[in-house]
């Protein structure tokens, strides 16, 4: 019986449309490297190819130097805090949560923003109080791929083993973090960074449309055993 349902935020139950890209953008121009140049279609092919990974850690992979880093990284956060006004949730998403919550299902949102960007997130969709638990990287250890979030909400919320838990999200890092934890269902969605074939070959045990079909794959399962 699935206890706990470990939901990715953006591109899975909050609509992206583009800001991570358009945050990337501003903060890589900061380090003087603009749109059309090589250097730039290099690194938006490893941000796309990384969607869902801990965002420090990808500015580590494309710059190579931590004082860079984190500079890029300080300013892609808050270029998306200045796009978060746009922010809405994927359709269905927020009835979706409290579906499995009425079934006695714990769930908690993760993300690879910091905790600062997380929270203006959850404030901005009025989501603060929604999930049962919220986690970023720096709460859990490391992000994607890694199952650090996976294992800390497990921990935090009590489920009985990792078989007891369903990952979903929209990215192959999701994919592979679920895998990694554990869980006894990794599902992706459609509704984000990544297409089925990617999803698939991350390990992905369903691909849905969206995470509003999650509900009815978690609950046939609960009625099933």
């Amino acid at each position: 019986m699935i206890q706990l349902a470990v939901l990715d935020m953006a591109g899975t139950t909050v609509a992206d449309d583009g800001l991570v890209e358009q945050a990337f953008t501003a903060a890589i121009g900061a380090q003087g490297i603009e749109p059309g140049t090589p250097e730039y279609e290099r690194m938006i092919a490893h941000v796309r190819a990384t969607m869902g990974e801990s965002k420090i850690t990808v500015f580590r992979a494309l710059l190579n130097r931590e004082d860079a880093a984190q500079e890029a990284n300080k300013a892609f956060e808050d270029a998306y805090s200045n796009l978060i006004d746009g922010l809405k949730p994927i359709d269905g998403a927020e009835d979706a949560i409290r579906q499995l919550q009425d079934a006695g299902i714990k769930v908690c949102l993760t993300t690879g923003f910091s905790e600062t960007t997380q929270h203006r997130i959850l404030t901005a969709l009025g989501w603060q109080t929604l999930a049962d638990l919220t986690l970023c990287p720096a709460q859990a250890g490391r992000g994607r791929p890694y199952p650090d979030m996976v294992l800390k909400a497990l921990l935090e919320l009590k489920a009985d083993s990792v078989a007891n838990v369903a990952v979903a999200g929209d990215t192959a890092y999701d994919m592979t973090t679920g895998i990694r934890a554990g869980a006894g269902i990794v599902a992706g969605v459609l509704t984000g960074a990544h297409g089925k074939q990617q999803l698939d070959a991350a390990g992905a045990t369903h691909v849905l449309e969206s995470v509003r079909e999650l509900p009815g794959l978690l609950l046939d399962r609960k009625l099933e055993k």
